[in-house]
């Protein structure tokens, strides 16, 4: 059992609060990610979660019992750091059964939990070499399997693939998704990555300063955001923004339209335009266009190759379904 509470947590360090008072329900067996901009508390809370700082105020339980005081070795929580934190003097085998030998489990336990671990990650055959033999996705996993052999109530993962370059984080991401399909338990995870947290989460905390902005799934904060700052993080390329006149015509102070919800044309539509910057990925193309009277470029998204250029002038029609609206505190409007 792995569910998480926490209680009017805060943390201050000194004078400065960093972590004002917050709530929040992790359930047993939840893949929550935890995203936000750099130095928005995200690692800081995920640390008092493991214990590895002292909560200011307020409660943590996990299974309902009060964790708060709770020494971090007896929270059964095991972490997974950026740095993977391996021992270059030991083997694969001897760094994943580290904890257990730190526990005093028999040998034929450690082996039992060392070679499971191992059969689950795809390290069997690497297991008598050392982490500076591995590639860097390869020692994430013997970070992993280190966390694994604890069988812990919940998994901490705090940014683990910033490290790895960009195809090795694809495969990384696939590969913790599916450890959480097979092992169904409690994973919290962290990092400033939207594409990560939209991909790899049951559920999304954005958080901003400390604070939580919105929780929900990835569709939800992606359909609903609550606010402009969780419309504007959640989403890659992110939405469009327009205000003044264009936002007053739909009684709003901001409207927000995806660049997936705006047709293009040459010949007509509600905004024109002239083609700035495209960028083009193969199975779809975005280009960023100057619209008069506008101070910032719309981005929109076509699929394949689009026959515009750089200074065409184009006509964009947002899908009006598709709209968001926000008023002048930067809440959403029904």
């Amino acid at each position: 059992m792995g569910r998480i509470t926490l209680d009017k947590v805060t943390k201050t360090f000194g004078e400065v609060e960093v972590i004002p008072p917050l709530d929040l329900v992790i359930e047993d067996g939840e893949f929550t990610v935890f995203v936000g901009p750099s130095g928005c508390g995200k690692s800081t809370l995920l640390r008092l979660i493991a214990g590895l700082e002292d909560i200011t105020t307020g409660q943590i339980r996990i299974d309902g019992a009060d964790a708060t005081n709770v020494p971090p070795a007896r929270r059964g929580l095991a972490m997974v750091f950026q740095s993977y934190a391996l021992y270059p003097h030991m083997s694969v085998r001897k760094n994943i059964a580290f904890p257990l030998r730190m526990a005093g489990l028999d040998k034929a336990e450690q082996t039992r939990r060392v070679e499971q671990a191992a059969a689950v990650l795809n390290l069997t055959d690497y297991l008598d070499r050392r982490p500076g033999q591995l590639s860097g996705g390869q020692r994430q996993r013997v970070a992993i399997g280190r966390a694994i052999v604890r069988e812990p109530a919940a998994f901490l993962f705090d940014e683990p693939l910033s490290n790895l370059d960009a195809a090795l984080r694809v495969g990384m991401r696939l590969e913790i998704s599916e450890l959480h399909e097979r092992l169904k338990t409690t994973m919290i995870y962290v990092t400033h990555d939207q594409v990560e947290a939209m991909t790899m989460a049951d559920k999304i905390v954005v958080l901003r300063a400390g604070n939580i902005e919105q929780v929900g799934s990835p569709l939800e904060l992606y359909r609903t955001p609550r606010n402009l700052f969780v419309a504007g993080f959640i989403g890659s390329p992110r939405m469009n923004f327009l205000e003044g006149e264009e936002a007053a015509r739909h009684d709003a102070a901001t409207i927000g339209i995806r660049p997936e919800h705006i047709d293009v044309s040459a010949t007509g539509g509600t905004w024109h335009g002239t083609v700035g910057v495209s960028e083009h990925l193969g199975s779809d193309t975005f280009f960023h266009v100057h619209v008069d009277g506008q101070e910032q470029p719309i981005t929109v998204r076509q699929g394949g190759e689009v026959s515009f250029h750089h200074g065409d002038r184009i006509w964009l029609t947002p899908d009006e379904s598709q709209l968001h609206r926000f008023d002048a505190q930067g809440l959403r409007l029904s």
